[in-house]
C-alpha cells in the first residue's frame, strides 16, 4: 500500500511536468534499454527500444499539448522486479476551450530498482486515430490562416 502511494506521488509529479511540456522527469524513470509499446494503427503506434526513441515519442506527444491525469497507480513486488500499473486519462482542449480529444489509458510497466525496463500503453486506439485526424486538420487550418511567407525574387 505504501509503495502504491509513493508511486502515485511520483507519477503525478512527472505528469505535471509532462503537462507543461517537460519530458525530463518521465524519461529519467526509463532505463537506457527500455522497451516501450503503444499498440494500434495510428501514427502513435510503436514498438521500440531505447530511452532516446521513447524520448522522441514523448516529445512529440508533449508538443501537442495533451494533458494527463493519473486516476490510480498500483505498485507491487520487490524492488528488483516491481510491477507498476497506472490508470489515467488524457485530453486536449482547443484554443476556444472546446474538448477535442479525451481518452482513458492503462500503462503496465515492469521496473527494476526504480527504473522502468518495459511498458505498454493500452488505450482506445480508435480515439488515437481520430486524434491523428484532428491534428492533421488543425495543421491545415493553421497553415491556411498563416500569412504567406515572403517570396524571394
Amino acid at each position: 500500500m505504501v509503495r502504491s502511494w509513493l508511486a502515485h506521488k511520483l507519477v503525478t509529479r512527472n505528469l505535471r511536468a509532462l503537462n507543461r511540456g517537460d519530458t525530463g522527469p518521465t524519461l529519467r524513470m526509463d532505463a537506457p534499454d527500455v522497451h516501450f509499446r503503444f499498440p494500434g494503427t495510428s501514427s502513435w503506434a510503436t514498438d521500440t527500444k531505447g530511452r532516446d526513441r521513447v524520448g522522441a515519442w514523448l516529445e512529440r506527444m508533449a508538443a501537442t499539448g495533451l494533458q494527463h491525469q493519473a486516476d490510480q497507480v498500483v505498485a507491487s513486488g520487490p524492488p528488483w522486479r516491481m510491477t507498476m500499473v497506472l490508470r489515467g486519462t488524457d485530453h486536449l482542449d482547443d484554443r476556444n476551450g472546446t474538448r477535442v480529444y479525451e481518452n482513458r489509458y492503462v500503462i503496465w510497466a515492469t521496473t527494476r530498482w526504480g527504473l522502468i525496463h518495459d511498458y505498454e500503453v493500452y488505450e482506445d486506439t480508435e480515439k488515437s486515430t481520430a486524434f491523428d485526424d484532428y491534428l492533421a486538420r488543425a495543421d491545415k487550418d493553421e497553415a491556411a490562416s498563416s500569412p504567406p511567407s515572403p517570396q524571394r525574387s
